[in-house]
């Protein structure tokens, strides 16, 4: 709903708003969102930004709008659902931003199978099996199946059943007491089945039930003298206690609550702390800009983005210092997606109040950090500064490396370092399909002339910014060259070679003229720059590897009987064709079957 006519200004406009609850969307001069927010009463709260004096950043957001829209709502819940699906679809720039929706992993267990397996899954689905949990992360979820297979002397192996029964002598694990030995058919399949059942009882919570039935069965089987048989199952009673209070401490899924410290300062952090029976069993941080809005309404809109993430676990009491009036909105929220009561609380005394303090103290602390890591990063890059003689600090530093595998696979990679810090998400790849020949100079001039002819089009927005310094994997002659290419293009940047000494670390950087600057005198300045050098060449040759590996792959699939799983075991110990060309029999039988084996031998040896 658009109120602004041409000529009337955002006070007049925003004047003209109701006094009913909604969402208003803050616009730049392009037309991107910036900003989104909730209100009881839009006209008085949207014309509070046009009015009066600001604190900086909400002043600095204020400077940037240049329209605004509203969309009006029967009542302020429906305000702060409708935010909270706005600022996740459109990550908007002065908005609190959660890196990613948190996800929490579920345990599978394939009952459709025979021999059914226990796996991690990251969603449930209605495919017959059955899931638990989430349990907390990947690592909590991992070391409880674990603890099942232990328990159980359930199979940890490649081997599927009951296709390998007989295809082999039991591995280590039997001989080490952690497996039963299924692959030689004793123990049965029923008996496999009667511990899955066991464990699905366990994971259903229900190990109180499952432990009075194995304390019978033990009493039973020592009444008979059977007491070798008594003993395993007393052993079997003793993990199973110690899985259950495990998976008791580790399941955070009916916490009995959550406390959420915030602490602001040059960035903002919320550090959720996770209490189950009044063991705190989960720590989550989230790092944030700091935000425009107020304490309280920061921590409202953080807890609205933190909770409704995908696999959100959500608690029956959640500790806040403070809140702001969307309180009972954001109560009934969380109750209706947690399916029960959800209550927030801002205790001021008590063991609830201790609980809190020690969320905030952790906010405190990595704030503290934070501040220091940030002061360092600035210290550094001065520091760089006055060495090449900038203009200014470089913001943007880019990296190059060219990676190839002789006269094939060439690839180069491109990082990024934002204010001294690793921005992955904007590290870019180039693969050079047309050059033949390796030639690093050339590939190297080619990979800048691609990124910087990318600037020129404006195009593609991930190469949209210019960098204040790029950094070449090599000496004069590669600099030079990158140099050339960007000044092909009438453009202008900073350009230094990053020079090895003779135990491969960056001694020093070098100008496309040949002009050395030392670096190791300052150990700060030498380490981050050795830093940059590693990621670059570890990036480029992990792409490489990519490459090559796609490459091995295409040339496995030809091969009769040689699927994804064993085209895995190939790559993993022979790396390249070449080395698989030249592989006996024998050796190929080490990672494969002998008719596998024999038909990757026979499919390179008959087309030679």
């Amino acid at each position: 709903m658009i109120y602004r006519t041409m000529t009337e200004t955002l006070s007049e406009k925003s004047n003209k708003l109701p006094l009913l609850p909604g969402v208003y969307i803050m616009k730049d001069a392009s037309g991107q969102i910036i900003y989104i927010g909730k209100a009881k009463k839009l006209k008085n709260r949207v014309s509070s930004y046009f009015h009066g004096e600001h604190e900086s950043k909400v002043a600095a957001m204020v400077s940037k709008v240049a329209d605004f829209e509203v969309i009006i709502v029967s009542s302020e819940f429906e305000a702060l659902v409708l935010e909270n699906q706005l600022i996740k679809k459109h990550k908007p720039h002065y908005n609190i931003l959660l890196k990613d929706d948190k996800t929490y992993p579920f345990i599978r267990v394939d009952s459709m199978s025979p021999y059914p397996d226990i796996t991690i899954s990251q969603k449930s689905k209605d495919d017959g099996a059955l899931y638990f949990g989430p349990f907390g992360g990947r690592k909590n979820s991992r070391s409880i199946i674990e603890e099942i297979k232990k328990a159980f002397l359930l199979p940890d192996c490649s081997r599927k059943f009951p296709r390998d029964i007989g295809s082999g002598r039991p591995c280590l694990n039997y001989h080490m007491k952690k497996c039963a030995g299924w692959c030689s058919g004793e123990p049965d399949g029923e008996e496999y089945l009667s511990r899955i059942e066991q464990t699905v009882k366990i994971l259903q919570g229900k190990s109180g039930i499952l432990l009075e039935e194995l304390e019978n069965r033990m009493k039973t089987e020592s009444e008979a003298l059977n007491f070798e048989k008594a003993a395993e199952i007393r052993d079997r009673i003793t993990l199973i206690k110690l899985l259950a209070h495990k998976q008791r401490v580790l399941s955070v899924r009916c916490a009995d609550l959550d406390a959420v410290g915030f602490a602001r300062g040059y960035r903002s952090c919320f550090t959720v702390l996770s209490y189950t029976e009044g063991t705190l069993v989960s720590k989550h941080m989230e790092i944030t800009d700091e935000p425009v809005e107020s304490d309280t309404e920061a921590v409202a809109s953080f807890i609205g983005q933190y909770y409704s993430s995908a696999g959100s676990i959500i608690p029956r009491l959640i500790l806040v210092d403070s809140i702001d009036e969307s309180r009972s909105e954001l109560e009934e929220f969380l109750s209706k997606s947690a399916g029960r009561k959800v209550e927030i609380l801002c205790p001021k005394r008590g063991d609830r109040r201790r609980l809190l303090d020690y969320a905030v103290l952790n906010s405190e602390e990595e704030i503290k950090r934070i501040i220091s890591s940030e002061n360092r990063n600035l210290r550094i890059l001065r520091g760089l500064q006055t060495k090449l003689g900038l203009s200014g600090v470089p913001h943007r530093i880019e990296a190059y490396d060219i990676s190839n595998l002789g006269n094939s696979g060439i690839v180069a990679v491109m990082t990024v370092f934002i204010d001294g810090k690793k921005s992955k998400k904007n590290y870019r790849k180039f693969r050079f399909r047309e050059q033949r020949v390796q030639n690093d100079i050339e590939s190297m001039g080619a990979c800048i002339g691609r990124r910087f002819n990318e600037y020129r089009k404006k195009d593609d927005h991930s190469f949209a910014e210019m960098p204040d310094l790029v950094l070449i994997d090599g000496g004069t002659e590669q600099a030079s060259a990158a140099a050339e290419a960007i000044k092909a293009l009438e453009l202008e940047t900073v350009v230094f070679g990053m020079v090895k000494d003779d135990r491969h670390r960056t001694r020093a950087l070098v100008s496309p003229a040949g002009l050395e600057v030392d670096i190791a005198a300052d150990m700060e300045l030498f380490a981050f720059i050795g830093s940059i050098q590693e990621e670059t060449h570890r990036a480029a040759i992990e792409y490489q590897k990519t490459i090559r590996n796609e490459q091995f792959a295409s040339v496995l699939d030809q091969i009769p009987g040689i699927g994804k799983k064993r085209k895995a075991l190939l790559i993993d110990r022979f790396k390249t064709v070449k080395a698989v060309k030249s592989a006996s029999v024998d050796d190929l039988k080490e990672v494969l079957p002998s008719s596998a084996a024999a038909s990757v031998f026979d499919y390179f040896h008959e087309n030679r």
